[in-house]
């Protein structure tokens, strides 16, 4: 079995940016960041996917959080790809619906190496605290981007907007835990293509 393992920096005049990522974890994470709100989601991703997280990120907030945002899930999406290899004997689908008290969302994932994010709220609040929460979204585009995925997010109802988030990390963390898991039928790449 390859060790499904990645380390990969990311340091920029806005940001640096620091993670490992263990696929064959047990959900552990340490994250460090300067935004609470979003460690505490990077952290619910690890633990509910069982990968192994470490991610440090510092960046200039006293201009927006976007820099600092994007490029974790730059980061992210890198790891994710460096830590899969060649994609061979993965089960490359994953799913989950997962509720969080009355929120409820749907997530799918295709690790087919087709970069596309859709991203559905129905929750309006924009703001937890002074964390803007359409971050979020550039975030999961750039981890899509660079995960070379298609991720589909649908938080389908719930108006609290910790829950209706929460309910969507933890539905991303079971989906990848699917997508990622190893196949015991699957000898090559999942595809009628021969490659990913």
């Amino acid at each position: 079995m390859s060790d499904r393992r990645a380390h990969v920096t990311r340091h920029t005049r806005e940001t640096q940016i620091e993670a490992m990522l263990n696929l064959d974890g047990e959900g552990r994470a340490e994250v460090d960041l300067p935004l609470p709100f979003l460690q505490h989601m990077l952290e619910l991703l690890a633990r509910h996917s069982l990968f192994d997280l470490r991610l440090h990120a510092r960046g200039d907030l006293d201009v927006d959080h976007h820099h600092t945002v994007e490029d974790i899930g730059l980061v992210l999406g890198e790891a994710l790809d460096t830590a899969l290899g060649d994609r061979v004997g993965i089960v490359r689908y994953g799913h989950s619906l997962l509720p969080m008290d009355e929120s409820l969302s749907l997530v799918a994932v295709d690790l087919g190496g087709r970069p596309f994010l859709v991203f559905e709220m129905a929750t309006r609040r924009r703001k937890i605290l002074d964390f803007d929460l359409g971050l979020i979204e550039e975030m999961l585009r750039a981890f899509a981007t660079q995960g070379r995925m298609n991720l589909h997010v649908a938080h389908l109802y719930g108006r609290e907007p910790h829950h209706a988030y929460e309910s969507v990390f933890k539905g991303l963390a079971r989906a990848l835990r699917m997508a990622c898991a190893r196949d015991p039928r699957e000898r090559g790449i999942p595809s009628s293509k021969g490659r990913i």
